[in-house]
Protein backbone atom coordinates (compact mmCIF):
# COMPACT_ATOMS: atom_id res chain seq x y z
CA UNK A 1 0.00 0.00 0.00
CA UNK A 2 1.08 3.54 -0.74
CA UNK A 3 0.93 6.86 1.08
CA UNK A 4 0.27 9.87 -1.14
CA UNK A 5 0.23 13.58 -0.30
CA UNK A 6 0.85 16.95 -1.88
CA UNK A 7 2.05 20.44 -0.98
CA UNK A 8 1.09 23.64 -2.76
CA UNK A 9 3.93 26.03 -3.50
CA UNK A 10 3.72 29.50 -5.07
CA UNK A 11 6.74 30.16 -7.29
CA UNK A 12 7.73 33.83 -7.64
CA UNK A 13 9.47 35.00 -10.83
CA UNK A 14 12.62 37.11 -10.61
CA UNK A 15 11.14 39.40 -13.28
CA UNK A 16 7.93 39.87 -15.23
CA UNK A 17 7.98 36.80 -17.50
CA UNK A 18 6.43 37.98 -20.75
CA UNK A 19 4.92 36.10 -23.65
CA UNK A 20 2.46 37.16 -26.35
CA UNK A 21 -0.27 35.87 -23.99
CA UNK A 22 0.70 38.28 -21.22
CA UNK A 23 3.11 38.45 -18.29
CA UNK A 24 3.51 36.37 -15.14
CA UNK A 25 4.74 37.42 -11.69
CA UNK A 26 4.07 34.13 -9.93
CA UNK A 27 2.52 30.72 -10.46
CA UNK A 28 1.27 27.86 -8.31
CA UNK A 29 2.72 24.39 -8.39
CA UNK A 30 1.96 21.24 -6.40
CA UNK A 31 4.64 18.89 -5.12
CA UNK A 32 3.57 15.24 -4.98
CA UNK A 33 4.97 12.81 -2.40
CA UNK A 34 4.62 9.02 -2.73
CA UNK A 35 5.94 6.39 -0.36
CA UNK A 36 5.23 2.78 0.55
CA UNK A 37 3.53 2.40 3.93
CA UNK A 38 5.97 -0.32 4.95
CA UNK A 39 8.94 1.97 4.16
CA UNK A 40 7.82 5.58 4.71
CA UNK A 41 11.33 7.08 4.80
CA UNK A 42 11.86 6.56 1.06
CA UNK A 43 9.81 9.21 -0.75
CA UNK A 44 9.32 9.80 -4.46
CA UNK A 45 8.67 13.39 -5.53
CA UNK A 46 6.81 14.71 -8.54
CA UNK A 47 5.32 18.01 -9.62
CA UNK A 48 1.97 19.16 -10.99
CA UNK A 49 2.47 22.55 -12.54
CA UNK A 50 -0.18 23.49 -15.12
CA UNK A 51 0.26 26.71 -17.08
CA UNK A 52 -2.51 29.30 -17.20
CA UNK A 53 -3.73 29.80 -20.75
CA UNK A 54 -2.11 26.59 -22.01
CA UNK A 55 -2.74 23.56 -19.80
CA UNK A 56 -6.08 21.86 -20.38
CA UNK A 57 -6.17 20.95 -16.67
CA UNK A 58 -5.64 24.47 -15.33
CA UNK A 59 -8.87 25.11 -13.43
CA UNK A 60 -9.98 26.36 -9.98
CA UNK A 61 -10.77 22.96 -8.47
CA UNK A 62 -7.45 21.35 -9.43
CA UNK A 63 -6.34 21.06 -5.80
CA UNK A 64 -9.45 19.04 -4.94
CA UNK A 65 -8.69 16.68 -7.84
CA UNK A 66 -5.13 16.20 -6.60
CA UNK A 67 -6.40 15.48 -3.09
CA UNK A 68 -8.91 12.96 -4.46
CA UNK A 69 -6.19 11.18 -6.46
CA UNK A 70 -4.01 10.93 -3.35
CA UNK A 71 -6.89 9.32 -1.45
CA UNK A 72 -7.58 6.88 -4.29
CA UNK A 73 -3.92 5.85 -4.41
CA UNK A 74 -3.98 5.15 -0.67
CA UNK A 75 -7.08 2.97 -1.07
CA UNK A 76 -5.97 1.06 -4.18
CA UNK A 77 -3.48 -1.74 -4.68
CA UNK A 78 -0.64 -0.21 -6.68
CA UNK A 79 2.01 -2.40 -8.29
CA UNK A 80 2.93 -0.65 -11.53
CA UNK A 81 2.86 2.74 -13.18
CA UNK A 82 -0.14 1.53 -15.18
CA UNK A 83 -2.02 1.16 -11.88
CA UNK A 84 -1.32 4.85 -11.19
CA UNK A 85 -2.45 5.85 -14.67
CA UNK A 86 -5.68 3.88 -14.27
CA UNK A 87 -6.68 6.40 -11.58
CA UNK A 88 -5.97 9.41 -13.82
CA UNK A 89 -7.96 10.43 -16.90
CA UNK A 90 -5.90 11.46 -19.93
CA UNK A 91 -7.66 14.84 -19.76
CA UNK A 92 -5.38 15.72 -16.80
CA UNK A 93 -1.92 15.91 -18.43
CA UNK A 94 -0.16 17.92 -15.70
CA UNK A 95 -1.62 15.67 -13.00
CA UNK A 96 -0.43 12.56 -14.87
CA UNK A 97 3.07 14.01 -15.17
CA UNK A 98 3.23 14.74 -11.44
CA UNK A 99 2.18 11.31 -10.23
CA UNK A 100 4.13 9.53 -12.97
CA UNK A 101 7.42 11.20 -12.01
CA UNK A 102 6.79 10.71 -8.27
CA UNK A 103 6.24 6.99 -8.88
CA UNK A 104 9.39 6.66 -11.01
CA UNK A 105 11.44 8.52 -8.41
CA UNK A 106 10.14 6.21 -5.67
CA UNK A 107 10.92 3.11 -7.74
CA UNK A 108 14.51 4.33 -8.07
CA UNK A 109 14.99 4.89 -4.35
CA UNK A 110 13.58 8.39 -3.81
CA UNK A 111 16.86 10.11 -4.69
CA UNK A 112 15.64 12.24 -7.56
CA UNK A 113 16.71 9.58 -10.06
CA UNK A 114 13.90 9.15 -12.58
CA UNK A 115 16.04 7.28 -15.12
CA UNK A 116 19.46 5.71 -14.81
CA UNK A 117 21.43 7.17 -17.71
CA UNK A 118 24.65 9.06 -18.44
CA UNK A 119 23.03 12.36 -17.52
CA UNK A 120 21.62 11.32 -14.15
CA UNK A 121 24.92 9.58 -13.38
CA UNK A 122 26.77 12.90 -13.92
CA UNK A 123 28.62 11.65 -17.00
CA UNK A 124 27.08 13.56 -19.90
CA UNK A 125 25.56 17.06 -20.18
CA UNK A 126 22.66 18.12 -22.40
CA UNK A 127 23.00 21.13 -24.75
CA UNK A 128 20.33 23.78 -24.11
CA UNK A 129 19.25 27.11 -25.55
CA UNK A 130 19.51 30.38 -23.66
CA UNK A 131 16.04 31.92 -23.33
CA UNK A 132 15.43 35.65 -23.85
CA UNK A 133 12.03 36.69 -22.51
CA UNK A 134 9.77 39.32 -24.03
CA UNK A 135 9.96 42.84 -22.70
CA UNK A 136 11.09 46.25 -23.86
CA UNK A 137 14.13 46.46 -26.13
CA UNK A 138 16.61 47.26 -23.34
CA UNK A 139 15.39 44.38 -21.16
CA UNK A 140 15.70 41.91 -24.02
CA UNK A 141 19.12 43.27 -24.97
CA UNK A 142 20.33 42.86 -21.40
CA UNK A 143 19.16 39.23 -21.29
CA UNK A 144 20.80 38.56 -24.64
CA UNK A 145 24.17 39.89 -23.50
CA UNK A 146 23.93 37.79 -20.34
CA UNK A 147 23.27 34.60 -22.32
CA UNK A 148 26.12 35.28 -24.74
CA UNK A 149 28.50 36.01 -21.85
CA UNK A 150 27.57 32.66 -20.28
CA UNK A 151 28.64 30.74 -23.34
CA UNK A 152 25.32 29.84 -24.98
CA UNK A 153 25.66 29.03 -28.67
CA UNK A 154 21.88 28.68 -29.18
CA UNK A 155 19.66 31.64 -28.28
CA UNK A 156 15.86 31.52 -28.21
CA UNK A 157 13.96 34.81 -28.29
CA UNK A 158 10.30 35.14 -27.46
CA UNK A 159 8.79 37.60 -29.95
CA UNK A 160 5.39 39.06 -30.69
CA UNK A 161 4.90 41.39 -27.73
CA UNK A 162 6.79 44.52 -28.78
CA UNK A 163 7.13 46.19 -32.16
CA UNK A 164 8.17 43.61 -34.77
CA UNK A 165 10.76 45.97 -36.26
CA UNK A 166 12.46 46.35 -32.88
CA UNK A 167 12.50 42.59 -32.46
CA UNK A 168 14.15 42.30 -35.86
CA UNK A 169 16.70 44.94 -34.81
CA UNK A 170 17.61 42.79 -31.82
CA UNK A 171 18.01 39.70 -34.00
CA UNK A 172 20.03 41.72 -36.51
CA UNK A 173 22.35 42.88 -33.71
CA UNK A 174 23.19 39.22 -33.02
CA UNK A 175 23.83 38.44 -36.67
CA UNK A 176 26.14 41.43 -37.10
CA UNK A 177 28.36 39.94 -34.40
CA UNK A 178 27.92 36.20 -34.99
CA UNK A 179 27.10 34.19 -38.10
CA UNK A 180 24.86 31.13 -37.98
CA UNK A 181 27.85 28.82 -37.48
CA UNK A 182 28.69 30.59 -34.22
CA UNK A 183 25.23 31.39 -32.79
CA UNK A 184 22.00 29.54 -33.57
CA UNK A 185 18.90 31.72 -33.25
CA UNK A 186 15.45 30.36 -32.53
CA UNK A 187 12.36 32.51 -32.15
CA UNK A 188 9.06 31.71 -30.45
CA UNK A 189 6.01 33.69 -31.48
CA UNK A 190 3.54 31.82 -29.21
CA UNK A 191 0.92 32.23 -31.96
CA UNK A 192 1.32 36.03 -32.10
CA UNK A 193 1.12 36.41 -35.90
CA UNK A 194 -2.13 36.45 -37.82
CA UNK A 195 -2.52 33.86 -40.57
CA UNK A 196 -2.60 36.66 -43.15
CA UNK A 197 0.63 38.34 -42.11
CA UNK A 198 2.61 35.29 -41.00
CA UNK A 199 4.29 34.36 -44.29
CA UNK A 200 5.48 37.92 -44.87
CA UNK A 201 6.98 38.08 -41.37
CA UNK A 202 8.63 34.68 -41.82
CA UNK A 203 10.25 35.96 -45.01
CA UNK A 204 11.67 38.94 -43.11
CA UNK A 205 12.93 36.72 -40.28
CA UNK A 206 14.56 34.32 -42.75
CA UNK A 207 17.00 37.08 -43.74
CA UNK A 208 18.70 36.60 -40.36
CA UNK A 209 19.47 32.88 -40.76
CA UNK A 210 16.91 31.82 -38.14
CA UNK A 211 17.07 28.13 -37.19
CA UNK A 212 13.30 27.86 -36.61
CA UNK A 213 10.19 29.63 -35.39
CA UNK A 214 7.85 28.13 -32.84
CA UNK A 215 4.11 28.32 -33.39
CA UNK A 216 3.96 31.43 -35.63
CA UNK A 217 0.14 31.46 -35.62
CA UNK A 218 -2.43 30.41 -33.04
CA UNK A 219 -3.20 26.71 -32.78
CA UNK A 220 -6.30 25.04 -34.28
CA UNK A 221 -5.77 26.59 -37.74
CA UNK A 222 -4.64 23.43 -39.47
CA UNK A 223 -5.25 24.60 -43.04
CA UNK A 224 -3.35 27.87 -42.49
CA UNK A 225 -0.53 26.08 -40.68
CA UNK A 226 -0.25 23.46 -43.43
CA UNK A 227 0.07 26.29 -45.98
CA UNK A 228 2.73 27.98 -43.87
CA UNK A 229 4.77 24.80 -43.40
CA UNK A 230 4.67 24.12 -47.12
CA UNK A 231 5.76 27.61 -48.20
CA UNK A 232 7.83 28.85 -45.27
CA UNK A 233 11.35 30.16 -45.93
CA UNK A 234 12.44 28.95 -42.46
CA UNK A 235 11.55 25.80 -40.51
CA UNK A 236 8.43 25.84 -38.33
CA UNK A 237 8.21 24.06 -34.98
CA UNK A 238 4.78 23.18 -33.59
CA UNK A 239 4.21 23.58 -29.86
CA UNK A 240 0.75 24.69 -28.70
CA UNK A 241 -0.71 22.78 -31.67
CA UNK A 242 0.01 19.52 -29.84
CA UNK A 243 -1.65 20.26 -26.51
CA UNK A 244 -5.32 19.37 -27.21
CA UNK A 245 -4.46 16.15 -29.08
CA UNK A 246 -5.02 13.20 -26.76
CA UNK A 247 -5.92 10.31 -29.08
CA UNK A 248 -3.17 8.63 -31.08
CA UNK A 249 -5.12 8.85 -34.33
CA UNK A 250 -5.65 12.60 -33.89
CA UNK A 251 -1.90 13.05 -33.43
CA UNK A 252 -1.16 11.08 -36.59
CA UNK A 253 -3.79 13.01 -38.54
CA UNK A 254 -2.36 16.39 -37.51
CA UNK A 255 1.22 15.42 -38.38
CA UNK A 256 0.31 13.92 -41.73
CA UNK A 257 -1.85 16.90 -42.68
CA UNK A 258 0.30 19.83 -41.53
CA UNK A 259 3.71 18.16 -42.11
CA UNK A 260 5.75 20.43 -39.82
CA UNK A 261 9.54 20.66 -39.88
CA UNK A 262 9.94 20.30 -36.08
CA UNK A 263 7.92 19.48 -32.97
CA UNK A 264 8.47 20.80 -29.45
CA UNK A 265 7.36 18.76 -26.47
CA UNK A 266 6.41 19.95 -22.99
CA UNK A 267 5.63 16.80 -20.96
CA UNK A 268 3.53 18.69 -18.40
CA UNK A 269 1.21 19.82 -21.19
CA UNK A 270 1.16 16.52 -23.09
CA UNK A 271 0.33 14.02 -20.35
CA UNK A 272 3.72 13.10 -18.98
CA UNK A 273 6.82 11.23 -20.06
CA UNK A 274 5.11 8.14 -21.47
CA UNK A 275 2.85 10.28 -23.66
CA UNK A 276 5.83 12.34 -24.80
CA UNK A 277 7.62 9.13 -25.77
CA UNK A 278 4.58 8.32 -27.92
CA UNK A 279 4.99 11.64 -29.75
CA UNK A 280 8.71 10.94 -30.25
CA UNK A 281 7.92 7.59 -31.84
CA UNK A 282 5.52 9.31 -34.26
CA UNK A 283 8.30 11.74 -35.18
CA UNK A 284 10.71 8.89 -35.79
CA UNK A 285 8.25 7.24 -38.17
CA UNK A 286 7.95 10.52 -40.15
CA UNK A 287 11.55 11.77 -39.96
CA UNK A 288 10.50 14.85 -38.01
CA UNK A 289 13.10 16.25 -35.65
CA UNK A 290 12.14 17.55 -32.21
CA UNK A 291 13.31 18.98 -28.93
CA UNK A 292 11.87 19.22 -25.43
CA UNK A 293 11.33 22.27 -23.25
CA UNK A 294 10.20 22.66 -19.69
CA UNK A 295 6.87 24.36 -18.99
CA UNK A 296 8.29 26.56 -16.21
CA UNK A 297 8.19 23.82 -13.61
CA UNK A 298 10.26 24.04 -10.44
CA UNK A 299 13.51 22.11 -10.22
CA UNK A 300 11.60 18.92 -9.40
CA UNK A 301 9.86 18.83 -12.76
CA UNK A 302 12.89 20.19 -14.60
CA UNK A 303 15.08 17.42 -13.19
CA UNK A 304 12.63 14.71 -14.32
CA UNK A 305 12.31 16.18 -17.82
CA UNK A 306 16.08 16.52 -18.20
CA UNK A 307 16.63 12.87 -17.30
CA UNK A 308 13.91 11.81 -19.74
CA UNK A 309 15.50 13.83 -22.56
CA UNK A 310 18.86 12.22 -21.85
CA UNK A 311 17.43 8.80 -22.76
CA UNK A 312 17.46 9.99 -26.39
CA UNK A 313 21.03 11.41 -26.49
CA UNK A 314 19.86 14.67 -28.10
CA UNK A 315 22.15 16.64 -30.40
CA UNK A 316 19.81 19.62 -30.79
CA UNK A 317 19.80 22.10 -27.89
CA UNK A 318 16.85 21.53 -25.57
CA UNK A 319 14.77 24.14 -23.72
CA UNK A 320 15.78 23.26 -20.17
CA UNK A 321 17.38 26.44 -18.84
CA UNK A 322 14.54 27.58 -16.58
CA UNK A 323 15.89 26.66 -13.14
CA UNK A 324 16.94 30.21 -12.25
CA UNK A 325 13.58 31.82 -13.03
CA UNK A 326 12.28 31.93 -9.48
CA UNK A 327 13.26 33.62 -6.23
CA UNK A 328 11.99 30.66 -4.23
CA UNK A 329 12.76 27.59 -6.30
CA UNK A 330 13.76 24.48 -4.38
CA UNK A 331 17.38 23.35 -4.27
CA UNK A 332 18.43 22.05 -7.65
CA UNK A 333 20.30 18.86 -8.52
CA UNK A 334 21.17 20.60 -11.80
CA UNK A 335 23.58 23.28 -12.96
CA UNK A 336 24.19 25.16 -16.19
CA UNK A 337 27.66 25.54 -17.67
CA UNK A 338 28.65 26.92 -21.08
CA UNK A 339 25.27 26.33 -22.67
CA UNK A 340 24.79 22.85 -21.21
CA UNK A 341 22.72 21.51 -18.33
CA UNK A 342 24.43 18.99 -16.04
CA UNK A 343 23.47 16.82 -13.12
CA UNK A 344 25.54 17.86 -10.10
CA UNK A 345 27.86 15.41 -8.46
CA UNK A 346 27.06 15.03 -4.78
Amino acid sequence: MYSASYQKHRLKFRFLAGTSRGTMKERDTYFIYLSKKNNPKIIGRGEISPLIGLSIDFFPHLEKIIDDVCKRIENTTINTLSDIFSLLPVSLPAVRFGFETAFLDLENGGKGIIYQNDFSLHQKPIPINGLVWMGDFDFMQKQLEDKLAKGFSCIKLKIGAIDFEKECQLIESIRKRFDKDKITIRVDANGAFSAKEALQKLEILSEYDIHSIEQPIMAHQWHAMKHLCKHTPLPIALDEELIPLINLEDKKQMLDYIQPQFLIFKPTLLGGLEKTAEWIELCKERNIDWWITSALESNIGLNAISQFVANYNPSLPQGLGTGKLYHNNIDSPLEIENGNILSKKK
